[in-house]
């Protein structure tokens, strides 16, 4: 469960992506229907939206550093709509190609952006190697790309409940996730220059297992996985809930843990 993504040398990917399909690991529909469920949460005031606000944040304070004001930019994923309109308000024309209505592991419809954004997006499809390469082609000379989405290590309590509720017969009921080892190598081999992969350790508590799972499912970040899983039955659920609580405080509340991962990246 919640293996860590780890690629093969130089040749074995080159290989891969020539001559072979990447592995069918998500599900493009099964992740539409994700991601249009979570765009009608964030209607409501009570939604859940640390984990965009954090790297929306994280992303105007790198732009701001660097000094970097796109004049025209990209944005996918952005679930709450705060990074566009931060963009927009600095100037920038954003272009109205969203994700979900192109394939990014195909060379894009559009091109000649000097900023591309990318939040909670790139991690949830096949081939990221391919997807990085037309990410920078399509990319101005010296234009600024910035990924960031839930890295590996994230979600340790609840991998372990989930561990518990199916004992000695695991389902995969989690992600594989990027480490910051196997960015840092894709973003050099899709040709990007002055690559960053770095972490932003984002901690929460909670006073129960559902509740974690109601804000992973308002941010779009449940399982979209391609191969089904057998539902959880009761008995599981308990075991889950009763692994989940062991972590509590004297407050009765768990801290879970999610390390946001950002992939900066230069054409």
């Amino acid at each position: 469960m919640l293996p860590r993504l780890r690629f093969a040398g130089k040749a074995g990917i080159g290989r891969n992506m020539v001559n072979r399909p990447p592995p069918k690991i998500f599900s493009a529909a099964r992740l539409a229907a994700i991601r249009a469920r979570a765009l009608a949460l964030q209607q409501r005031e009570d939604a859940a939206r640390f984990v965009f606000d954090e790297m929306v944040e994280d992303i105007l304070e790198r732009l701001a550093f660097m000094r970097v004001e796109p004049r025209r930019a990209l944005v996918l994923g952005d679930m709450t709509g705060l990074l566009s309109e931060a963009l927009t308000h600095g100037g920038a024309q954003l272009s109205a190609l969203p994700a979900g209505r192109f394939d990014p592991q195909q060379p894009w419809p559009e091109g000649g952006f000097d900023f591309i954004a990318s939040l909670c997006h790139l991690d949830t499809i096949n081939d990221l190697p391919g997807a990085l390469i037309h990410m920078r082609s399509a990319l101005n000379e010296g234009g600024l790309a910035i990924a960031s989405f839930p890295g590996a290590g994230s979600l340790p309590r609840l991998r372990s409940a989930m561990l518990a509720a199916d004992g000695d017969r695991p389902a995969a009921r989690m992600h594989p996730m990027v480490d910051t080892r196997a960015a840092a190598e894709l973003m050099q081999r899709a040709g990007f220059t002055r690559q960053v992969v770095d972490i932003c350790p984002l901690n929460v508590s909670y006073r129960s297992l559902e509740r974690l799972v109601q804000d992973l499912r308002g941010q779009s970040l449940s399982k979209a996985l391609a191969s089904p899983t057998p539902p959880l039955t009761k008995a599981g659920l308990e075991r889950a809930r009763a692994s989940f609580m062991e972590g509590a405080d004297s407050d009765g509340r768990v801290t879970e843990r999610f390390e946001l991962l950002t992939l900066t990246g230069w054409r």
